[in-house]
């Protein structure tokens, strides 16, 4: 009961980790390349980091938030002229059955045009999602409370980015004397298949958003470069971030015309099947293996245990428990279950 009401925390806890792990992962790599000291490595990692943050905050983020508005307003009108060709083609297919002679189903459908409108105006459809960005990001009503979350985060995944061994040496004092050799051994593979994961998803998702600016561009889709941005970074979210990623730029390439929605329906199939049959493959040679069926369930789980923050760590949380249950579940208990016979 402890630990579940304490799950936030722990998720957040969680996070910092992740984080953790990706500013070593950097630092090992400058470090070993340069040969130099960790400290200097993880110095120039964390000067590194914050640079790029500045310049992207700096350069991308505005042009990149006015384009999204946009987007936003753009919505409504676009699902109008989805809603209009759907009618239309339905009108086509009922004439082309019954014939013009039969015009009860062709009032109807045109009662629907006239007295339903399924998609608000571009004002509410931006305050509400922007208000759901806000829910999501946990500082609607609060901001206070988000500013001090990013800041645990930030702080433990700093803290333990400055001594990780030391952290890990407390965590396997926390088991067993009899297992603690075997306890260090599961944890470093943790950590490998952490690193893995997030190598091989930064390297996937700038090659998603490369690839789709690329690709919108050529089809002359307007405000490329937020759509970039999207795809490449929800396709962070396994399943259910590529079709979200989708929705956007549909909706922009269908105020121009109908031709260029499918042309970018296409277009992000294609990128998505290079992504998980060449990309993917090419860039996660040492990265657990996890089945569609097993990450899907395991973004639901999470997402109903911790909120919108545990559907962006469903698969690191999906990778840590898979390498546990493998290691202690399955090798340590299961393979060495003895069969005992019982005499009467």
């Amino acid at each position: 009961m402890l630990l579940w009401n304490l799950r936030d925390i722990l998720i957040h806890l969680f996070a910092g980790v992740v984080l953790a792990m990706a500013i070593c992962n950097l630092a090992d790599q400058i470090r070993t390349k340069w040969k130099i000291p960790r400290l200097f490595a993880l110095a120039i990692c964390l000067s590194g980091l914050l640079l790029v943050i500045c310049m992207a905050v700096a350069i991308v983020i505005p042009p990149f938030t006015e384009e999204f508005q946009q987007i936003l307003r753009q919505l409504p009108e676009a699902g109008r002229k989805l809603w209009a060709i759907s009618l239309n083609g339905i009108n086509q297919i009922s004439t082309f059955v019954y014939g013009n002679e039969s015009k009860s189903s062709l009032d109807q459908i045109w009662f629907l045009q006239n007295s339903f409108d399924p998609f608000p105006n571009s004002t509410t459809l931006a305050t509400g999602l922007t208000q759901g960005i806000q829910k999501i990001l946990g500082i609607a009503g609060n901001l206070g409370n988000g500013i001090i979350q990013f800041l645990f985060v930030i702080s433990v995944g700093l803290m333990v980015a400055m001594q990780p061994n030391a952290y890990r040496e407390v965590l396997i004092k926390l088991v067993p004397s009899f297992y603690r050799r075997r306890a260090k051994v599961i944890i470093i593979q943790c950590g490998d298949a952490l690193s893995s994961w997030m190598v091989g998803v930064l390297i996937s998702s700038v090659c998603v958003a490369i690839l789709a600016g690329i690709g919108l561009s050529i089809l002359g889709v307007k405000l490329v470069m937020a759509n970039a941005l999207l795809a490449g970074v929800l396709n962070i979210i396994p399943n259910v971030g590529p079709t979200l990623s989708t929705v956007f730029p549909i909706s922009v390439a269908l105020l121009d015309a109908p031709w260029k929605a499918v042309a970018v329906i296409a277009l992000y199939v294609l990128i998505q099947n290079l992504e998980s049959y060449l990309i993917t493959p090419s860039v996660m040679h040492h990265q657990v293996k996890l089945l569609p069926g097993l990450t899907l369930t395991a973004q639901f789980i999470f997402t109903v245990m911790f909120g919108p923050l545990g559907l962006f760590l469903a698969l690191p949380l999906a990778v840590v428990i898979q390498v546990l249950i493998r290691e202690i579940v399955i090798h340590d208990l299961l393979d060495n279950w003895k069969k005992q016979r019982f005499v009467q």
